[in-house]
């Protein structure tokens, strides 16, 4: 038996949130304040502040705003949480019938982060 949706939501609405699109190593990432991401590795030390520039878009509830292509002023800060090695991702090559085969595996250096505030 299907029941009728009443149209009021049993929970709470959730506060708007600012949120940006930010660019590193050819990949567009959207953050928020608190989001923990990997990104590709970054020369720093563990517990230290950097400061992400190329910021695509910057939004906030409806209202947005796009750069052409980055927005200037607009600054992204994040800590280093931790330096690391993701998964071996592992490659085969085979050519059937002529006894060719090829083992190779890669492990991307990544450097996770914490985004602690969002400027611009």
């Amino acid at each position: 038996m299907l029941r009728a949706f009443s149209g009021i939501p049993e929970f709470p609405l959730l506060e708007v949130l600012m949120y940006a699109v930010i660019e590193n190593g050819g990949k567009q990432y959207r953050v928020a304040v608190g989001d923990k991401l990997r990104l590709e590795k970054i020369e720093a030390e563990p517990g230290s502040e950097l400061t992400l520039d190329r910021v695509l878009m910057l939004g906030e509830g409806s209202d947005a705003r796009v750069g052409t292509p980055t927005l200037s002023g607009a600054l992204v800060k994040a800590t280093v949480l931790a330096q690391g090695r993701a998964a071996k991702v592992h490659i085969f090559k085979m050519r059937r019938r002529k006894h060719y085969r090829k083992q190779q595996g890669h492990r991307q250096y990544f450097t996770e982060v914490r985004i602690t505030g969002i400027e611009g």
